[in-house]
């Protein structure tokens, strides 16, 4: 999810006023949805996208200890330890010092990796696919 390319409320959720009616947000209702599983298969929430300090700031109930989101409706929806949050992002700049000392980073540099992992990666891929398939060996 790609948090820069919705707004607020269709991330998190709103409230109408008129209706008095609570609408959950994208966010919300996968939080909510993987949390009611009582599974113990790894579950991951993949965040990829720049960071702002509008929707970020919001999940630091999530980064901390409590690992909980609060939404403004009063909601309070609580991870369980088979989850992790993932965020892909190409700089913190936007961020604040609370935000990043919440989180475990982890600096990729793709000059650092060279040709290799993408070579490697692409041939696992290409032999599981043929052997999927059956294609014929040469």
């Amino acid at each position: 999810l790609n948090p820069k390319s919705v707004t607020m409320d269709e991330l998190y959720g709103s409230y109408n006023l008129a209706s008095r009616e609570w609408k959950d947000g994208i966010v919300s209702s996968i939080m909510k949805q993987i949390c009611s599983q009582d599974t113990p298969e790894k579950k991951w929430m993949l965040f990829d996208g720049p960071v702002d300090t509008k929707w970020i700031e919001s999940m630091n109930t999530v980064l901390d200890d409590n690992k909980m989101l609060t939404l403004i409706n009063g909601d309070r929806i609580s991870l369980t330890p088979q989850i992790t949050v993932l965020f892909e992002v190409g700089d913190l700049s936007q961020a604040s010092p609370a935000t990043v000392s919440r989180c475990g980073i982890v600096f990729f540099n793709y000059c650092d990796l060279g040709w290799q992992p993408y070579v490697l990666t692409w041939y696992k891929e290409r032999k599981a696919y043929e052997v999927q398939v059956n294609s014929p060996k040469p």
